[in-house]
């Protein structure tokens, strides 16, 4: 029911009752009721005309408030303490309140564009949406929230822009990031063998130069650092004192590689730094202990910072350093014998698109299985093509039926306590089968490449040495300590020695003692060079593919040359691959590029160095990773031509730094000899 029909029936009815008890009053005196009758009339109109005033007087002050709402809007928002601007598409000004003048010092002009007043804000990629964000302009902070305006004839032809000065909000935001805590582990990776044969005094006189440097950088940085082992510090500073370091580069890595022995063996850092954030401090040290273990497993000489959940690398310009001895493939060979005797099944895997490094290592560890007996099965991907000879070659062979399996058959297994070995790759989704890793519980990694932060987690035993030439290499090296008894194959021989041979470019490229006792053994166990030879003779296409690529090949200054494949070559990444080796024997040739067309939408890229230039670091720039010295990547959504240029300009601008910091390094260390 209406609230003022409500109304008029309770006065309706209040009236009745007052005219009935003047009606019984009336009974009893007339002159009473008379009276009373009177008083009543006099009190209703009294209350009809004062009711009639208000009434005027609200409809008189609801006009004059709807007569002058516009002025009070405009004078409200003129004197906002918060700047409100009107501009158009082009950024133009249209209007701007009084708070505008205030922040800039003088009267704006309408029409002009506003990045003559601000060069920092932002309208373009913001244009018809709604949301914030914070720009600066001479050492203040300005937030802008920004909400498009509709007009009739325009809908999304202005945008309304309502900042504010948040300088000491920002200020005290940016005192807080640089005051966190910053925890480092420093260590020098390669402590045994530079300190090899050294007399006491010049091992101290050695260790005193490193503590020296590492305690200046620190103190230069406002940090504190603390020896706790031989070959391990630990360090403690804010964001600040690490800002710096990001500034220079870790320069500090420069100066320690400047020392070395008498075996002239330089002295290399890792270090791994994690940034304070919600973490406690003991979560702290664990991020700090992952990213030196990251360094570490990448080659050494490098530094991991991990902050706001991101972890990223510096240095890494030094080779790996090769240990000179076996006792940690010793330990290794022990260890997968002692999970291989207590697991049901061997299943094996290499990256995706094998090559013979990757079915090399997988035999290998399928001969480990082979001699305690055990089930084994090879899970190799669907594309496969540039070791479908020496596939097809063992699936002929009747002790080896069997021995390869789909991904299907794998995932189908009901083997009640299974143990997977990945080789030649440590990053899960580059696998044959990467759901094999969620179906199987033991994970063993064997690979060569740095390490790089998506590693596979979880895993039992982790085996990667970046130093070594191949996985084959080190499969081989497990093979020699896995049994006494140990009796390999002849086939599974050659395709270890063949996986070698590929990786070193037939020993030429990242080879050291122990890939030649490897290459040794193999052969004593009956490897054949001239079967490894036809593996890898090429059909007439594929090689007049290669010599068209190297013939429309760029050399740049640096030493960089670079050419594209165009055409649909079957087996491409192989095709591409061989291009790049064989540009590495051009003279003055420093690193070889190869663009590709993968598939439709992606573009490879596969890059060589002669073993000065880290390509591998260049390549995860594009999303991708491999070797110091052989390395790759796939770039999805881009055409040949846009990577082409843009793999250029950061491989030249990688090659101009690098030969700049060996420019200084070598002034350095001439001014240390002084």
């Amino acid at each position: 029911m209406p609230r003022n029909l409500t109304a008029w029936i309770d006065i309706c009815i209040n009236l009745a009752i007052i005219f009935a008890l003047v009606a019984v009053l009336s009974y009893y005196n007339m002159f009473v009721a008379a009276g009373a009758f009177m008083l009543l009339m006099c009190m209703t109109f009294f209350a009809r005309e004062r009711c009639m005033d208000r009434r005027h007087a609200f409809r008189d002050y609801v006009k004059n408030v709807i007569r002058n709402v516009n002025d009070v809007e405009n004078y409200a928002i003129e004197r906002l303490p918060q700047c409100v601007l009107i501009v158009d598409r082009d950024g133009r000004l249209q209007w701007s309140n009084r708070a505008f003048a205030d922040y800039l010092g003088e009267k704006p002009q309408s029409g002009l564009e506003l990045s003559e007043y601000w060069p920092g804000i932002i309208l373009e990629p913001v244009w018809g949406t709604q949301g914030e964000y914070v720009f600066s302009h001479k050492e203040r902070y300005f937030k802008v929230y920004h909400r498009p305006v509709s007009t009739e004839k325009d809908p999304e032809g202005l945008m309304a822009l309502y900042v504010l000065d948040v300088t000491d909000d920002e200020n005290l935001r940016r005192k807080h990031k640089l005051s966190r805590t910053v925890l480092a582990y420093i260590q020098i990776d390669n402590f045994d063998e530079v300190l090899q044969g050294v007399q006491e005094a010049e091992r101290t006189s050695l260790l005193y130069e490193v503590n020296r440097i590492i305690d200046e950088w620190m103190r230069s940085v406002g940090g504190f650092m603390r020896r706790i082992s031989d070959d391990l510090y630990v360090g403690v500073l804010d964001r600040h004192g690490l800002d710096l370091s990001l500034a220079d580069k870790f320069e500090v890595l420069d100066k320690v590689r400047t020392l070395h022995g008498t075996n002239r063996l330089p002295v290399t850092l890792s270090v791994g730094i994690a940034v304070a954030g919600e973490q406690t401090m003991a979560e702290l040290g664990q991020q700090a202990q992952a990213g030196l273990d990251l360094a570490l497993g990448r080659g050494g000489d490098q530094v991991a910072v991990t902050m706001e959940g991101k972890t990223r690398f510096y240095g890494g310009k030094a080779k790996a350093v090769e240990k000179h001895t076996r006792v940690k493939a010793r330990v290794v060979a022990h260890a997968v014998r002692e999970i291989m005797e207590g697991s049901d099944e061997i299943i094996v895997m290499g990256h995706y698109n094998e090559d013979f490094d990757a079915l090399g290592a997988a035999l290998g560890v399928a001969a480990m299985a082979r001699q305690l007996k055990k089930p084994c099965h090879i899970v190799l991907s669907d594309m496969n093509d540039g070791i479908d000879k020496l596939s097809e070659k063992l699936r002929g062979k009747p002790e080896f039926g069997g021995l390869f399996q789909r991904k299907e058959e794998a995932l189908a297994s009901t083997a009640l306590n299974p143990v997977l070995f990945v080789v030649d790759t440590h990053i899960p989704h580059l696998t044959a089968a990467p759901d094999l890793l969620n179906r199987v519980g033991q994970v063993i990694v064997i690979d060569h490449h740095r390490r790089s932060e998506d590693c596979i987690q979880g895993s039992l035993l982790i085996y990667i040495e970046p130093a070594s030439s191949s996985t084959s290499e080190l499969v081989t090296e497990l093979l020699m300590y896995f049994a006494d008894d140990m009796t390999i194959p002849r086939l599974i021989a050659t395709a270890l020695y063949a996986g070698i041979v590929v990786d070193t470019k037939n020993f030429a490229v990242q080879t050291g003692v122990r890939t030649f006792d490897a290459a040794a053994y193999l052969r004593r166990s009956g490897a054949d060079p001239v079967v490894v030879r036809r593996l890898f003779r090429m059909d007439y296409a594929t090689d007049m593919a290669l010599s068209r690529a190297k013939s429309s090949s760029k050399l740049y200054p640096g030493g960089l040359i670079a050419t594209s494949i165009r055409e649909n070559v079957p087996n491409i990444q192989a095709v591409a691959a061989q291009t790049a080796d064989s540009m590495l024997r051009i003279e003055e040739v420093r690193m070889s590029i190869v663009v590709f067309q993968l598939a439709p939408g992606t573009v490879g890229i596969s890059a060589r160095s002669t073993g000065d230039i880290n390509v591998q670091v260049i390549m995860e720039n594009f999303g991708g990773g491999g070797h110091q010295n052989v390395a790759g990547a796939q770039v999805k959504n881009s055409d040949i031509d846009t990577v082409m240029s843009e793999v250029v300009e950061a491989s030249r601008k990688h090659i101009e730094e690098l030969d700049k910091d060996e420019s200084d390094f070598k002034a350095r260390r001439k001014e240390a000899r002084e």
